[in-house]
Order: C-alpha cells, then structure tokens, then sequence
C-alpha cells in the first residue's frame, strides 16, 4: 500500500496566529481558507486550523524516557538533517519547548532525535528523526 498524506483538522482561538505559526515559523504553505479554517501543506500532510470560540482542554503528561509528554500531539518524521535544521531554527526563534531537542532512546532500538512545543492555540507539536528510519516501528 502506497504511503498517502494524512489529513489532520485542529482547533485554533486566532487565524492570525495560526498564519504566523504554521505558515512564518514552520514556513507551511497555505492552501484554501476561509474566515473560519485555513488549509496548510504541513511536510507534504494536510493539516487544516479551524477557528474556535473555545479551545478544548490542555493535553496532559504522559511519561516517555523518563520525560513528561503532552498527550495529545502531533508531527511529522523528518529526515535527520531537516529534523536538526528545524531544532536550530526554532531555537533561534527562542521557541519554548515543552522537551527541547535530544536524543531519545539512547543507544537502543528505535533510538530518535525528538521535540516538543506547543502552537499558540496550546495544540502539542512533536517532530521527530529517526538515524535508521527502518526502526520506525521496530519494538
């Protein structure tokens, strides 16, 4: 079976800010829109911000190597050296990471370079790399 783009819709309290975010920082290009949603090529996925009067609730903890993760989140699997450019560009836009860029896993299998932040609207983003992609889903 053929790998396709996911669609992914999300909840969002600004338009404005999602522009900023999806479109300036991540550099997502925007697709259709409206005065209530906003499609984005999110590496190459559609993700669509639909505006809100209320957002949900934060996501909460979970603990993953040792560290608190927000569940839910979402992202993609980057290549290694996409993954490091974005960690580099994010970190010079002084963004504040929920789990800053590391390595997780160490030394085992399914060992990956991670991040976590949150978008204005409090959604939990998580990118990832993997030095070996073939252990994407190795257990």
């Amino acid at each position: 079976m053929a790998v396709m783009p996911f669609h992914l819709a999300i909840p969002v309290d600004s338009l404005a800010h999602a522009r900023e975010f999806y479109g300036e920082l991540l550099g997502c290009a925007q697709g259709r829109s409206s005065e209530q949603w906003i499609d984005w090529n999110f590496f190459g996925h559609q993700l669509v911000t639909h505006l809100v009067a209320q957002m949900p609730s934060r996501p909460t903890p979970n603990e993953v190597d040792s560290h608190a993760v927000p569940v839910p989140h979402f992202g993609v699997v980057l290549a290694w050296d996409d993954w490091q450019q974005l960690a580099d560009k994010l970190t010079a836009a002084k963004t504040h990471f929920i789990l800053e860029p590391y390595i997780r896993f160490k030394g085992q299998v399914g060992e990956q370079a991670t991040l976590f932040f949150l978008d204005p609207a409090g959604n939990a983003l998580e990118f990832k790399a993997f030095k070996d992609l073939g252990q994407l889903f190795a257990s």
